[in-house]
Formats: structure tokens, C-alpha cells, sequence
């Protein structure tokens, strides 16, 4: 679930927030006893602490999470996609590198072009978002399915080729 447990540490504080609330305002730390303990009443104020409403959400969203193993889900799926990306590296010389882990993956190009096929990609209704001018990255909702991965995969393959 968490990206540390793909490597042998341990954190002493795990920060988590956006996706928690699957919407709703929260944010959390997570701590070992020790660094939990120096935290005493009114020593620790959060914008989305407390609030209950924000907690439930949370909860359910934590529920969901484990119930549908939508980590696990992640794992194969960003295996799909990767490997689905790298085959367009072999075909696209405009393709350098594709990385990442899970279904976080970045696709690096050897031209400054990611924010025209961002727009590009926007205007068929598909929404890609840009790290900096040569690299893409994709961050989908965990609940993506192969078909929408292929759907991806066919516009790039269409439309990559024009840079």
C-alpha cells in the first residue's frame, strides 16, 4: 500500500493525505511509539484534523482499498502499463525512457514536447498530465481497467509520431 514496503526500511513518520479521503479534505501521520509520544494535547494542530465527516471518508476509503487489494491491483496493472509503454518506446525513437513503479510511471521523451501532447491529448477527452517539458507522467485512479490502459496506448501510438 504504501511505497516503503517495496524497500527494506521502516519510516518513523508515514504523512498521508489527498487519496485518503477519496475526496474529501484529510491528511494523517503515522508514527512509531516513540515519535507518537511527543505529541501531547494541543502540541499538534492540522487544517483536516478531527473533523469527522473527513475520518469516516477515510476509514471507508481504507476499507475499500483492502477489501478490492486494489495495491495488488496496482502492481499488475502498472505492469501492464509499463510494458504496454516500453513496447511504443521500441517502435517511437521520440520515446527515451519509462519508468516507475506500481502505477505511478513516467515516460521520459527526447524532445521538449509533453505539454502539446497533453493538449493534444485533451482535446480527444483524455487527460494526461506533464512533469516538466520532456516527460510525461501517469498517475491513474486505482480503479483503472485494461481497456482503459489499451484506449491510452492506442492514442499514443496514433499520436506520439507527430513530434
Amino acid at each position: 500500500m504504501f511505497a516503503y514496503q517495496n524497500y527494506s526500511i521502516y519510516p518513523d513518520i508515514l504523512v498521508v493525505a489527498k487519496s485518503l479521503g477519496g475526496g474529501m479534505p484529510i491528511g494523517a501521520i503515522v508514527s512509531t511509539d516513540e515519535i507518537s509520544s511527543v505529541f501531547t494535547p494541543s502540541s499538534h494542530g492540522s487544517t483536516f484534523g478531527g473533523n469527522a465527516a473527513s475520518c469516516a471518508a477515510g476509514c471507508a476509503v481504507i476499507d475499500y482499498l483492502l477489501k478490492n487489494d486494489l495495491p495488488g491491483r496496482a502492481e499488475v496493472l502498472g505492469k501492464y502499463l509499463m510494458s504496454k509503454l516500453l513496447e511504443l518506446k521500441k517502435k517511437h525513437n521520440i520515446i527515451k525512457d519509462v519508468r516507475g513503479m506500481g502505477l505511478m510511471i513516467g515516460m521520459e521523451l527526447t524532445k521538449p514536447v509533453a505539454e502539446g501532447i497533453v493538449k493534444n491529448a485533451l482535446a480527444d477527452r483524455l487527460v494526461l498530465n506533464k512533469v516538466s517539458d520532456s516527460i510525461l507522467r501517469f498517475l491513474p485512479t486505482l480503479v483503472i481497467t485494461r481497456k482503459n490502459i489499451d484506449s491510452l496506448i492506442d492514442w499514443l501510438g496514433a499520436n506520439i509520431s507527430r513530434y
